[in-house]
């Protein structure tokens, strides 16, 4: 398998990961000293070991979490393994919150909050958001190792809401107060209402303080600092930067020709705008990220009355200005036609064209990305949706729907060097798949190298989803496919996603465009994440009464099916999204193992 696509190098949890690393570069590399003192001092334990675990306030490094847990109790009057159990976090809650704690203290967030008193049904924690199950740090050992000397959990808790709210009390305050780790950004103040009987105040402080710890407290770093200031327009000028780069990179002609040149994608557009002839005669359509143009130039030859190109790359929007007149659709001074091309970002595209809100009739974009959110333009074409289309006007494509499934051997690099040329070389096959457990990759899949039958994963309504509805968790279940009576090792996982121009707005010609393995390919191929070690799978069928013993999913015990836990959620960097995904293994008999868990960046 030749990869056409690797994005960043991610998080790979695994029990044996010893070293740890951070882009920052102060945070990289850490070493004990012949005391097996980390270089950030504190009360690290001295056993001559390299320090593995990084204190969530400060630069402390520490050998285990025990003394690292201790230490934050001691030093910064936060009790971890308290707080955990007063409020009841599973390992998912858990998680969140030390990444939580680590984006605060290096954002320089000075926050405190408190939850008054009141019905605790459906609270949402200020860590509870998805974004949160991303690393903070690269390869950081507490979030894999926090709970190795608890059983393990179930997936439901029961939460009974008077007894956390009696630990709440006891808990006191949370405040957190933190000295700047370098320059970056903050809100100057945020503020959030939980169904209004109890309020969650976050109070954003950029200066540096001096605080006495009180039994009750979460008080951070409480040294004499000197004031910074914080400017929240070093988020937006880094926002910037990444939008500069990324409209940039379509300027690029070969990325218009790949796209253009993929007929699956091309033509169904152009069979949803071309031979829905009630939907484009005579409306108002507005192309979110138009690029050379083509749809637009589609919808023209449709008969619409009016077609607004939105194009944020200067470039482009020069090029489809250009083609639009030599296609004699342009509409200005010197040309009669119905086509403009405005240059901008949609979100601001008041400034650049003269449209009333609610006046379109069809919005349409070409939006999707690697593993269908990659790029996260759907935020854009979301707020077009809700700022220009009109009351029940056509959203084109009308629905997203991700799909996974299992793939084999075949789908590896491991075939090619097994023989080269008569000799053994699966050496290297071998550390290529491990390096690949550690990356999203993009590559296409074919239907002969998949192991487990397809599962729908998420299915969006582009009609009605929220913005925030793009960051989501997800279950799905493979199962072996039953028509291959035999072992098969599962490598991983593939995700792909169709797109869909029902007959609820394309009632003449519905459509879909897809990326399976099952069709023709497309430029955006299928996003590959492999596991760290196969699975070997069996259909139920060849496993019944089998009275094997072992660990599930070996030779020894094939697993029947897999349950995925996946979740999506857009990155810290702007544009990128982060896949976590987690594996466990069924037996015929509903035992069960649980792999640790991975995290992509895309």
């Amino acid at each position: 398998m030749s990869a056409t696509m690797v994005k960043d190098e991610i998080l790979n949890y695994s029990d044996d990961e010893e070293d740890n690393f951070s882009e920052d570069g102060d945070w990289g590399d850490w070493k004990a000293d012949d005391n097996g003192v980390g270089v950030g001092g504190g009360d690290e334990e001295d056993d001559g070991s390299e320090s593995d675990f990084l204190c969530l306030f400060c630069d402390s490094h520490y050998t285990s979490c025990d003394s690292l847990f201790e230490h934050c109790r001691l030093s910064h009057g936060f009790d971890f393994r308290s707080v955990r159990k007063e409020l009841k976090l599973d390992f998912y809650s858990s998680f969140k919150l030390i990444n939580y704690i680590r984006s605060q203290v290096a954002e320089y967030k000075c926050l405190s909050w408190r939850i008054e008193a009141g019905d605790f049904k459906d609270v949402k924690f200020p860590w509870d958001e998805e974004k949160y199950l991303k690393p903070f740090l690269q390869d950081d050992s507490l979030l894999y190792s926090f709970a190795d000397d608890e059983e393990d959990e179930e997936e439901e808790d029961t939460f009974d809401r008077d007894e956390a709210m009696e630990d709440l009390e006891k808990l006191g305050d949370l405040s957190i107060d933190v000295e700047a780790l370098g320059e970056t950004s903050m809100s100057s103040s945020d503020k959030s209402n939980i169904n209004g009987s109890k309020d969650v105040n976050l109070l954003s402080n950029c200066n540096g303080m001096k605080e006495q710890s009180s039994a009750g407290d979460l008080i951070v770093n409480g040294k004499d600092a000197e004031p910074k200031v914080c400017d929240g327009r070093l988020v937006n000028r880094n926002i910037r930067k990444v939008n500069e780069n990324y409209f940039g990179s379509y300027s690029s002609f070969g990325i218009h020709k790949e796209m253009l040149s993929d007929k699956v994608r091309t033509e169904a557009y152009r069979d949803a705008l071309m031979k829905n002839p009630t939907l484009l005669s005579g409306s108002v359509v507005m192309d979110v990220g138009c690029g050379t143009g083509i749809l637009s130039l589609f919808a023209a030859k449709a008969g619409a009355s009016r077609v607004v190109a939105v194009e944020a790359s200067e470039k482009m929007a020069k090029v489809a200005t250009k083609i639009a007149k030599d296609n004699k659709v342009f509409n200005d001074n010197e040309h009669n036609g119905v086509l403009e091309v405005a240059h901008s970002m949609v979100e601001e595209l008041d400034k650049s064209i003269q449209i009333e809100p609610h006046s379109v009739d069809v919005l349409v974009s070409e939006w999707m990305g690697y593993c269908l959110l990659y790029e996260s333009m759907l935020s854009s074409v979301l707020y077009a949706r809700d700022r220009w289309l009109k009351p029940g006007g056509a959203i084109l494509p009308d629905t997203a729907t991700m799909y996974v499934a299992g793939f084999g051997k075949g789908a590896t690099s491991l075939p090619f060097w097994e023989d080269v040329y008569g000799f053994d070389m699966s050496s290297i096959g071998k550390e290529i798949l491990e390096d690949t457990a550690r990356l999203p990759i993009v590559d296409v899949i074919e239907e002969r190298d998949l192991v487990t039958e397809p599962a729908l994963l998420q299915t969006f309504d582009l009609a009605t989803m929220k913005p925030d509805e793009v960051d989501f968790t997800a279950t799905a279940t493979l199962e072996p496919i039953e028509s291959e009576a035999k072992t098969r090792l599962c490598h991983g996982v593939v995700l792909w996603f169709d797109t869909g121009f029902t007959n609820r707005f394309c009632k003449e010609n519905p459509t879909v465009l897809s990326t399976s393995p099952y069709t023709p390919p497309t430029h955006w191929a299928q996003t590959v994440l492999t596991f760290q070690e196969p699975i070997t799978m069996a259909p139920a069928s060849l496993l019944t009464g089998d009275d094997r013993r072992g660990d599930i999913g070996t030779e020894e015990l094939p697993a029947s099916s897999i349950h995925l836990r996946v979740s999506v959620a857009r990155s810290y960097e702007h544009r990128s999204i982060d896949v976590s995904l987690e594996a466990t293994g069924l037996s015929s008999k509903g035992q069960k193992r649980r792999w640790p868990i991975q995290i992509f960046n895309l």
